[in-house]
């Protein structure tokens, strides 16, 4: 891992960084486990853009991952450790003795060779997938499921970790890497490690360029247009929003809650992300 930076031969180098892809070892993927993927660039089923500034990008296929780890008490060895190009994190494509071969979200410190294996009553090692009330507290972990049996959904992206505060009575006190403290069931497996490519968040896009190229269109500030086109546009010279920030259908925006209260998962955050402040 490591971050490469170029010499300024052209203003887009200047600033630009690229990972330096030390721990990739194979470049070509496994046929088997790779489907073609559509872009729908924001739009809906029925063509509407409902999502703003996507389009274009490069094209990319798409690599099937075991966010599940539901293949038991069967040890896999570490054939490759491979880039992805749909996520952030470095991937590990596994070959189990019975001859599957899957893809996983590959951890930091693991190396072609290694061996994983999930299951119940497996060893407290990298890469291993366990349920929670089997992983001691204060351990890293990653790829934790939200439902028994439904695959990982969170900490998946590059350098995340949780951590396990406690466990009590039918659940585990988990810190994910937002701050949130939540309560997660044991019977939820979860996989010990950081997840790979640390160095992600030091990377430099450098120029509009590398933007287009993942498929991220200009964003245009509201202030920057007319009245017509945005509540915050129009003004003579350079003017605030005069309001509140909304969106250019007058929706409030920038700090506006849009979680519902009684949600029934409410009961199992002990600790939002956003620290509330002090009334004097």
């Amino acid at each position: 891992m490591g971050i490469k930076e170029y010499k300024p031969t052209s203003p887009g180098r200047r600033w630009g960084s690229v990972s330096q892809f030390s721990e990739i070892t194979r470049k070509k993927s496994e046929k088997r486990l790779v489907v073609g993927l559509k872009k729908n660039s924001g739009r809906n089923n029925q063509g509407k853009i409902t999502v703003r500034h996507k389009g274009g990008g490069a094209k990319r296929k798409y690599r099937l991952i075991d966010f599940k780890r539901d293949k038991e008490e069967i040890p896999a060895d570490v054939a490759s450790i491979e880039y992805d190009p749909n996520r952030s994190a470095r991937i590990a494509l596994l070959h189990y003795r019975d001859g599957e071969k899957r893809y996983i979200i590959a951890p930091t410190d693991l190396r072609k060779g290694d061996e994983v294996i999930s299951g119940e009553n497996v060893p407290l090692k990298v890469g291993n997938a366990l349920p929670l009330r089997r992983i001691p507290e204060g351990s890293f972990i990653y790829n934790i499921e939200l439902n028994k049996g439904g695959g990982g959904q969170l900490v998946r992206s590059a350098g995340t970790f949780a951590q396990i505060l406690a466990n009590e009575g039918k659940y585990a006190q988990i810190k994910l890497p937002s701050g949130e403290v939540r309560l997660i069931s044991l019977e939820c497996k979860a996989t010990l490690g950081r997840v790979s490519n640390v160095d992600y968040e030091n990377v430099t896009i450098g120029k509009a360029g590398k933007s287009r190229w993942l498929g991220r269109r200009p964003k245009v500030r509201g202030s920057a247009m007319n009245p017509i086109d945005h509540p915050h546009g129009g003004g003579e010279g350079r003017s605030g929003p005069g309001r509140h920030p909304v969106t250019p259908w007058g929706v409030p925006t920038k700090g506006k809650i849009t979680r519902k209260k009684g949600e029934p998962s409410d009961k199992l955050i002990i600790q939002g992300r956003k620290k509330k402040k002090r009334k004097r």
